[in-house]
């Protein structure tokens, strides 16, 4: 099925998502169809959903009422669930995305699984790990915000000589905005998609290793390593060697070990 005629219907619950990176959130799901249904949930009565009354006409996005009837219950979940399950018997559309870091929406992602559709989730990194592993992909929001550029300020450092008991003055850069907080790399998970994907010739696409990748944790993106692509990634890890790989023009690289 070609990416244009796959239709993805986008979910979000809009008590616990981010209304400042709805753009990316958009852009994320685009690469893997087009979403076609685009709903957020919520009591537009509240003050917390002002957020988002901006954004929904720009990105057409249509918004559902809910009202909280009990205080302290929160009714937008059934109403997306129920929303969810609606489409799905609909078949207009052949995956989801469920924009939430709420673990209520486990059972839903396993339920649209099992009638073999494709199920994404986008979340906070503090998602349970039960819902991020009920989906095909997820995606963490951190991964998805702008990176500020890095605003260098010279700072003096007074180091003292020992020996000659001297001030000296020494200029360094000073960032005042903080590089994104990168994970550390776990090579176990790495060696294991690679001895999936690997084929008799002892080298395989980076792609299948990406596929493998997300086989066995959902929430794998080379962004919360530090790098834009897992091409980029594989390149910084000694083991691995990367062998550009061009077909019709277009490059598709190899991945061995050296």
């Amino acid at each position: 099925m070609s990416e244009n005629k796959f239709n993805i219907a986008v979910l979000i619950d809009g008590d616990n998502a981010q209304a400042k990176i709805i753009k990316e959130i958009l852009e994320e799901v685009s690469k893997y169809g087009k979403a076609t249904i685009r709903r957020i949930y919520g009591d537009w009565t509240t003050p917390q959903m002002n957020s988002w009354k901006e954004l929904i006409n720009q990105f057409s996005i249509n918004p559902i009422q809910k009202f909280s009837y009990t205080t302290g219950k929160n009714s937008t979940d059934s109403s997306l669930i129920i929303d969810a399950m609606d489409v799905l018997h609909s078949k207009t559309v052949d995956g989801f995305c469920i924009v939430s870091s709420d673990s209520d929406y486990t059972g839903l992602a396993k339920r649209i699984r099992e009638e073999g559709l494709f199920v994404m989730g986008i979340g906070q990194r503090t998602t349970p790990i039960a819902f991020v592993q009920s989906c095909e992909i997820f995606t963490f929001t951190e991964n998805l915000l702008p990176e500020l550029p890095s605003l260098i300020a010279p700072t003096e450092i007074r180091k003292t000589s020992r020996k000659s008991n001297l001030t000296e003055k020494k200029t360094v850069p000073k960032t005042e905005t903080p590089a994104r907080e990168s994970q550390k790399l776990n090579m176990r998970l790495i060696d294991k998609a690679f001895e999936i994907a690997i084929s008799e010739d002892e080298e395989t696409l980076i792609s299948k290793v990406g596929t493998s990748l997300r086989k066995i944790d959902p929430s794998f993106d080379p962004r919360s390593y530090g790098y834009k692509t897992l091409t980029q990634l594989f390149e910084s890890i000694n083991k691995y060697t990367v062998v550009k790989n061009v077909v019709n023009g277009l490059n598709h690289p190899l991945i061995k070990l050296k």
